[in-house]
């Protein structure tokens, strides 16, 4: 509440950031901080993300001549204790990897994959789509998790320091505990009912019946266990041994819901190296995670559809500029429900949907100079048949993102997750699993044609996660990414719209008001300056709805020097040095 404050008085309200020097600040008092109006600065590295704890654990490690890869390793590991509503090991993530030595750009799948036993009618009874909690709660909804092996896959590419040395923060959190903060609290409150329906999840969040409260200190012997047995073998315990077999314990034995999840599943997952997807925007490479991610994908589409428009011109507060980024968007997300899915399964038209002579032609239809009455999926290039329907896929607000600049000049961006806020409310050796199936359509037809991200054994469903690297002159000038289901494309968007074309601070850009349009309705962000845009958007033929709008921005600008924004809307801290 009293970051929505903040944002009523101006579009630039700082995020929750400090310099490094509060990186040994004590945990006390941690959340009680006034949000700065201006960027986090450094010179050698930096390290944002989504609690302060996270971010500690990272710049300790960056501090000590850790890479990016390792920062990224000890905040996850924290992450997945501390906000464990959003991220954590029994979920999976996407990461974008700029190597500076090298100059290369590549990317890394830790999707989860779908069981061997699942069919395309996965999220179905007698036919029809079930409601959304009916399929996410329990083990029907759990994939495999990636996260595990993605870290360990990480640092053995890009690691600096010892493996077991990156778990220090987050075993003597887990054993000796950590302040509830007021994020997790508040989500516990909104998800007691379902947290309270499996023993081991309700004795740890809800423990005697009432939900924890901010403040209050909580330890996690379970979890400091794996962490231990993670340290010492690595990830084969959980897609091999004793993990696993809680894992898939707790999946099929799930009450009223249990799933198929099976060690096979687990012994078959891999982390996949997939090239990165880039799109041009203002003398800009913008790059980042393509399928099943359709992340970089939409965010190249949105941006390619404005590229003949001088938004400059017409700034942030113009409603014609809401207009055409609103509209680019809804064309982009027509895209990606028709055609978008694991390539693994489903050819996608990559290169077609991010050709310029069709996003040039898809940009034309922004010239009404009102909102578009209807938006259709085009026909982009394609040498296979483009004969698919849109899919039904629920995407929940939810996820954590982390970004880091190293002092050797690598970057990463990497947004993590377990899908809904508590995943499946299943708790598996001191961790959550997803719901990441339920990303999948829950239709597998519609109108006699296939839809290309229904279910099927092994494939990885569909996300919106964008993690970004923007690329100049060969280099990384900005690194960023949010958390917010399918809200994450048009707030990656928007936050490079803000930093190209507006020339906002990163601070600035992760503070901005939102307004997304994915679908046709308009969504302001409620209690903000965003709310003057509802008459004018609606004068324009838009229906307008004021809402709160939970991002988490996290971005670091290269230049001469490092700055960094946190997004005030959660607890996110920057640390530079």
């Amino acid at each position: 509440m009293r970051a929505l404050l903040i944002l009523l008085a101006f579009w630039g309200a700082g995020a929750a950031a400090q310099q490094a020097a509060d990186a040994v600040a004590p945990e006390q008092g941690a959340f009680e901080r006034s949000a700065p109006t201006a960027p986090v600065e450094a010179e050698d590295w930096m390290i944002v993300t989504a609690h302060p704890l996270a971010s500690r654990a990272g710049a300790r490690v960056l501090r000590e001549g850790g890479s990016a890869a390792d920062a990224m390793v000890a905040a996850q590991l924290v992450l997945g204790l501390v906000e464990p509503q959003s991220s954590g090991l029994g979920g999976g993530a996407f990461l974008v990897w700029y190597d500076a030595r090298s100059g290369a750009l590549t990317t890394l799948d830790g999707r989860e994959t779908a069981p061997q036993g699942v069919s395309p009618t996965l999220f179905q009874q007698g036919g029809a789509p079930m409601g959304f909690f009916e399929a996410v709660v329990g083990g029907r909804s759990v994939g495999v998790p990636g996260t595990p092996m993605l870290l360990a896959e990480a640092h053995a590419r890009w690691g600096r320091l010892d493996w077991a040395d990156l778990f220090t923060e987050a075993q003597d959190h887990a054993a000796n505990g950590f302040e509830v903060s007021p994020r997790m609290a508040a989500s516990i409150a909104a998800n007691a009912d379902t947290l309270d329906r499996f023993p081991a999840t309700r004795d740890y969040f809800l423990p005697g019946g009432r939900a924890l409260t901010a403040g209050e200190r909580l330890s996690n012997p379970d979890y400091a266990e794996t962490l231990a047995l993670f340290a010492t073998e690595g990830p084969a315990p959980f897609y091999t041994g004793e993990i696993a077999r809680k894992i898939t314990r707790a999946v099929q034995s799930a009450p009223g819901n249990p799933g198929t999840l099976g060690l096979l599943d687990m012994i078959l997952y891999s982390v996949k190296e997939r090239p990165a997807v880039c799109a041009p925007y203002r003398g800009h490479g913008v790059c980042g995670m393509g399928p099943p991610s359709s992340g970089a994908l939409a965010v190249g589409q949105t941006l390619g559809a404005l590229a003949a428009y001088d938004l400059a011109a017409l700034g942030p507060d113009a409603p014609d500029a809401r207009r055409l980024i609103g509209d680019a968007s809804r064309l982009a997300f027509a895209d990606r429900g028709r055609y978008v899915a694991d390539p693994d399964f489903v050819p996608v038209p990559t290169e077609g949907m991010l050709d310029p002579a069709y996003l040039a032609e898809r940009g034309k239809l922004l010239d009404e100079g009102r909102a578009l009455e209807t938006v259709a999926p085009g026909r982009p290039e394609f040498d296979h048949a483009l004969l698919w329907a849109d899919g039904l896929s629920p995407e929940r607000a939810s996820t954590s993102h982390i970004s880091i600049v190293d002092g050797y000049g690598n970057a990463l961006s990497m947004t993590t997750t377990i899908e809904n806020a508590f995943g499946s409310r299943l708790m598996a050796a001191g961790f959550l699993l997803n719901n990441e199936l339920t990303d999948f359509s829950f239709a597998s037809h519609e109108d006699g044609l296939p839809i290309a991200n229904a279910p099927a054994p092994g494939k990885r469903p569909r996300s919106s996660m964008a993690p970004t690297i923007v690329m100049k002159d060969g280099a990384p000038r900005l690194v960023l990414g949010s958390p917010g289901g399918s809200r994450i494309i048009p707030y990656v968007a928007n936050a490079i719209v803000g930093h190209l074309d507006w020339s906002m601070d990163v601070q600035e850009v992760a503070s901005m008001p939102h307004a997304v349009n994915r679908f046709g309705t308009y969504d302001l962000e409620a209690g903000t300056r965003a709310e003057a845009l509802a008459g004018p958007l609606r004068d324009l033929g838009y229906e307008v709805e004021l809402r709160d709008l939970n991002s988490g921005l996290h971005i670091i600008a290269i230049g001469e020097t490092l700055t960094g924004g946190a997004d005030p809307r959660r607890e996110g801290l920057a640390i530079g040095d």
